[in-house]
């Protein structure tokens, strides 16, 4: 949820292309699949890192297992200034580096073939960048609570993993056989990360925690948190069987953390398993942690910061009233174990792929708790947030996010689809599909379009293409023809775009039109002011004087 801001910008003069960016050498090494990285796949992670609190750094290694896809010899290995690497390894011999900013070029003393899985170990220490406005503008989060206790969390989407250990910092090569995560904290204090607590080793002055991951994982999603903490547990008979639950909170929170957390999860869990199937990660189970910012969608290890709250901090988004009864933070962070981290976008061009399918999650939670016009309500309420700065889809290969619009302009590019579809078997089926065909995979934009527009069997091309890859929404326009009769037509979008619409012309019966570019003619009977597109369509409509020219 890194993009996400309550911004309202008056933009005008907006085009059909993103707005003309400056991409750098260091944009590229960290958003391509380089010659140094394409050779090598992640298979584990064993992260071990000690924290330093009162100097708020950083000292560790992390063991890269990999296997080979073809001969090579010269690794990319990622690690953010000023964090440093100090020493490589393999097989016990070091290994030359070259730094090239955030980019770091392990030279192995042999060659290897493309037939073995292999590993290294990376050697690092330093001073990782602090949050500035966690999670936006995201790294370390060195925080006190409300006892004046340290507090420790990370946020880093976008920004990257690299910010605090090393690793391939590329979201299309997540580590297959999952990750192990040790941190080391001072005595006393607790540390939360993803997956599974395996080990507990303890100092005359420190502790040392550590976590199994056996799914797949994103990068950014790998996670610690240092504090004063308690643990609740929970189950849910889901639809694998029993799903271990914890909601882990500071102490002082205890007695309204279980009762303000438990209704909003186990029934987002039952909502989402009927509409995107099992929550993907029954393994490593579901746990909820309170941080000091507002939330992250931490695989297994939800950042929870919306301080037991309904709403968002008490909001609601979409300025409806619908968005008020549930927790924003435990719904929407949780709708990315599904989207994001189960199926995550290859290139983080294409990170619409996780925000809109999450933000649509809203709306399906809503569905499930109240009905489905209250849902689609939530969602058109949320259009008054857009911008339409620049394209959702970002530029390829150099870490380029896109538009924030990819929250709810995609949310509403979703609700329109879903009504082009017009059938929920459908549309669920496609859901389901998408997180079983895809599970624990990184995927691109043309393979969801190609995936949704084969199940439902209908083109969906034209759509996609105007609201991921411009910045407009389409205007249908319409005016009285004589007497009986109306023309219409669509702007603001392509010359070749078409998209079907559900309209009625006499108030009462609901049929189906397919304007185009051209304008058409239809009969019309009685006012022309009973004429009405049904709302749940992303479109702006116009109605035009009777003597405008077509």
């Amino acid at each position: 949820m890194r993009r996400y801001l309550f911004t309202m910008l008056a933009l005008t003069g907006l085009s059909y292309t993103a707005q003309a960016q400056k991409f750098t050498h260091q944009d590229t090494l960290r958003g391509s699949v380089t010659p140094e990285r394409a050779w090598w796949n992640v298979q584990h992670y064993d992260l071990n890192v000690a924290v330093d609190i009162p100097n708020k750094s950083l000292s560790g290694y992390n063991i890269i297992r990999f296997s080979v896809n073809h001969p090579g010899q010269t690794m990319q290995v990622d690690l953010q200034s000023p964090m440093h690497i100090d020493s490589v390894f393999y097989h016990g011999q070091r290994c030359k580096l070259r730094q090239d900013g955030n980019a770091w070029f392990v030279q192995l003393p042999i060659g290897i073939s493309s037939s073995i899985n292999d590993s290294i170990s990376v050697h690092f220490s330093g001073t990782p960048r602090a949050a500035k406005h966690a999670p936006w503008d995201g790294g370390l989060v060195w925080q006190k609570d409300a006892q004046n206790r340290d507090w420790v969390g990370v946020a880093c989407q976008g920004l990257g993993a690299s910010v605090w250990w090393p690793n391939k910092d590329y979201q299309g090569d997540e580590p297959d056989r999952g990750m192990r995560i040790s941190v080391t904290v001072p005595k006393g204090l607790t540390n939360i990360s993803n997956g599974r607590l395996t080990g507990k080793l303890e100092t005359a002055t420190t502790t040392t925690w550590t976590y199994d991951v056996v799914n797949a994982i994103n990068n950014y999603d790998a996670t610690l948190n240092i504090g004063n903490y308690v643990t609740l547990k929970d189950t849910f008979n889901g639809l694998k069987g029993v799903l271990d639950m914890e909601y882990v909170v500071l102490d002082y929170n205890k007695d309204k953390a279980l009762k303000h957390l438990q209704h909003d999860a186990k029934t987002m869990l039952r909502c989402f398993e009927y509409w995107f199937g099992p929550y993907p990660f029954y393994e490593d189970g579901y746990r909820l942690v309170e941080t000091s910012y507002l939330g992250m969608e931490h695989q297994g290890a939800i950042a929870y910061g919306n301080k037991f709250k309904k709403g968002y901090l008490g909001m609601d988004r979409s300025g409806t009233g619908f968005g008020k009864y549930w927790d924003y933070i435990v719904v929407h962070e949780s709708g990315h174990e599904w989207f994001g981290n189960n199926i995550t976008a290859a290139d983080i061009a294409d990170m619409w792929i996780q925000e809109a399918f999450t933000t649509y999650s809203e709306a399906l939670y809503i569905e499930c708790t109240k009905n489905k016009d209250a849902a689609d309500k939530y969602v058109r309420g949320l259009r008054k947030n857009l911008n339409n700065d620049r394209n959702i889809i970002g530029a390829y290969g150099v870490n380029d996010e896109g538009s924030g619009d990819m929250y709810d302009k995609g949310a509403n590019m979703l609700l329109t689809i879903r009504e082009i579809i017009d059938n929920d078997s459908t549309f669920r089926a496609i859901l389901q599909g998408l997180n079983r065909g895809y599970a624990q995979q990184t995927i691109s934009t043309r393979q969801v379009e190609n995936y949704m527009m084969e199940q439902s069997g209908k083109n969906l091309q034209p759509l996609f293409d105007v609201y991921l890859r411009t910045t407009e929404v389409p205007v249908f326009e319409y005016r009285p023809s004589g007497k009986n009769a109306m023309v219409y037509r669509f702007t603001n979008v392509p010359a070749n775009f078409t998209m079907p619409i559900k309209v009625t012309r006499d108030g009462k019966t609901t049929e189906w039109w397919e304007p185009t570019t051209q304008w058409t003619e239809s009969a019309l009977p009685g006012d022309i002011k009973k004429f009405k597109i049904n709302p749940n369509f992303f479109i702006e409509s116009k109605l035009l004087p009777e003597d405008t020219d077509w």
